[in-house]
């Protein structure tokens, strides 16, 4: 699996997702003691995503990435990614590393309230 921070030193400042984009593509991601080259399509566009379900069993854990329409109480889906369980592991630790990054530049998060709804569900033994 391979996971790209925002850290200072390897990641520029960039204003827009279509800047990360373009930055994204072709770079070279040193991991430990190889070096893997990331080729992005030029066809590829970045999504928005603004709900996840997550539904996992014994193998993988499946992320669908939601857009939920404003005023509207119906979403369309906009990826669908399974990944392994360890992978969903290492996941989970980089993304607590990397928020934390981001907490320590920008300031805490808040925790915003959907009316009671949560914008994250989970769904387990699927087939």
């Amino acid at each position: 699996m391979i996971i790209l921070t925002g850290d200072d030193r390897s990641f520029p400042a960039l204003s827009t997702t279509s800047s990360i984009f373009s930055y994204l593509r072709n770079q070279r991601i040193n991991m430990t003691a190889q070096e893997i080259s990331v080729n992005i399509p030029p066809t590829l566009d970045p999504v928005y995503s603004n709900m996840i379900q997550i539904a996992y069993k014994d193998d993988e854990f499946t992320f669908m990435f939601l857009h939920q329409l404003p005023q509207v109480n119906q979403a369309r889906a906009k990826a669908i990614v399974s990944i392994t369980p360890s992978h969903a592991k290492n996941l989970l630790g980089v993304l607590t590393k990397t928020v934390a990054d981001y907490e320590a530049k920008f300031g805490t998060i808040a925790s915003k309230e959907h009316a009671g709804k949560e914008n994250v569900t989970a769904l387990s033994g699927y087939s």
